[in-house]
């Protein structure tokens, strides 16, 4: 079980922030409501302990993620992402921040989603598809530890998503519609910063400032301290403060769709990584709704003086048009391409 007392600060370069801290233990629910509004209204990030899943597999899921990392690059280019962002993206593959950065992020990674076969009508549509896994040769139980983690991993962010309904106004079950989280785009995403220190004056990131794109971000780490928020990207200049890690426990952050629905009540915030120079491990779950799903002001979000500020748009054209803009284009990687 974890507690809300994050891991000792390693970094005296930027102040820490201060985040709520929400179970999800409690037989009651009003407490943790107000927490995550207040989160929400503040920052958009905030801890969940108390998820139940336990400490071995999580555990688990960083030693198999560092065993991937760990091997030839040749072999990691064997599993290069395809067209469904499914499986490695190799170091500088994505750029984050393109106004700031003069390279791509220097981390590697590798996405696997919920698993659709190649012969399933489903399987026609973005970001589903069979995933790409490395040979059991290779990595043995590699593949069943992941799978599990997803299953796992979507479990606690609808747990979350219910308690954001609640703090919306909304009925609880508001997001487990079929056309919201029934059949959700959920992707886990294994990160690997290889230790290059960042330099943000001269443009070298570990990941360049952004905002997640969907509804909900669940975020474990290791204990090296690397992420940043900027909880007011209008400042100037702007004023960025660290996140220690929680031992056992989840980072969570806000979207862009959710910031949509919401009519920017609840916030989209920044973020960037910032490396010291050491090898820093992550495990993200990015949480979207449906391909179809209309993402549109809520009714409890909007009035006369305040009308929607958003034009409605689906999950999967924002989702498609977000990712073009961040990645490198596939051709780019000539013979690696599958």
């Amino acid at each position: 079980m974890a507690s809300c007392i994050p891991e000792a600060a390693n970094s005296s370069a930027t102040k820490t922030t201060s985040l709520n801290c929400i179970t999800l233990s409690e037989p009651g629910i009003n407490k943790s409501v107000s927490l995550l509004k207040q989160a929400c209204l503040d920052s958009g990030f905030f801890y969940v302990i108390d998820h139940g899943i336990n400490q071995e597999l999580m555990d688990e899921v960083f030693t198999q993620s560092k065993k991937f990392f760990y091997l030839p690059l040749d072999e990691k280019m064997k599993l290069l992402r395809n067209e469904k962002h499914r499986g490695y993206t190799p170091i500088l593959d994505e750029t984050l921040d393109p106004d700031n950065q003069t390279s791509g992020d220097y981390k590697e990674g590798y996405y696997i989603g919920i698993e659709v076969p190649k012969d399933d009508p489903q399987a026609e549509k973005p970001f589903y598809g069979p995933n790409l896994w490395p040979s059991t040769d290779i990595l043995p139980g590699w593949r069943e530890t992941m799978e599990l983690y997803h299953r796992e991993a979507l479990r606690v962010a609808k747990a979350v998503a219910r308690i954001i309904a609640l703090a919306l106004d909304l009925d609880a079950d508001f997001f487990d519609k079929p056309e919201m989280l029934g059949m959700p785009i959920a992707s886990l995403r294994l990160l690997h910063y290889q230790g290059k220190a960042s330099d943000p004056e001269k443009g070298i990131f570990g990941a360049g400032a952004h905002s997640d794109y969907g509804l909900v971000t669940l975020l474990a780490t290791d204990d090296v301290m690397g992420l940043q928020i900027c909880k007011d990207r209008d400042a100037k200049p702007q004023v960025w403060e660290y996140v220690e890690p929680l031992k056992g426990g989840f980072i969570v952050n806000l979207g862009d769709m959710l910031e949509r629905w919401s009519n920017g009540i609840f916030r989209s915030t920044m973020h960037r990584v910032i490396l010291d120079g050491r090898e820093r491990y992550s495990i993200a779950f990015f949480v979207e709704p449906s391909h179809e799903c209309l993402v549109e002001c809520l009714p409890t979000c909007q009035s006369e003086t305040n009308p929607p500020k958003f034009p409605a748009v689906t999950s999967s054209a924002y989702l498609l048009q977000r990712y073009k803009d961040t990645y490198a284009d596939l051709s780019l990687y000539g013979k690696h391409q599958s």
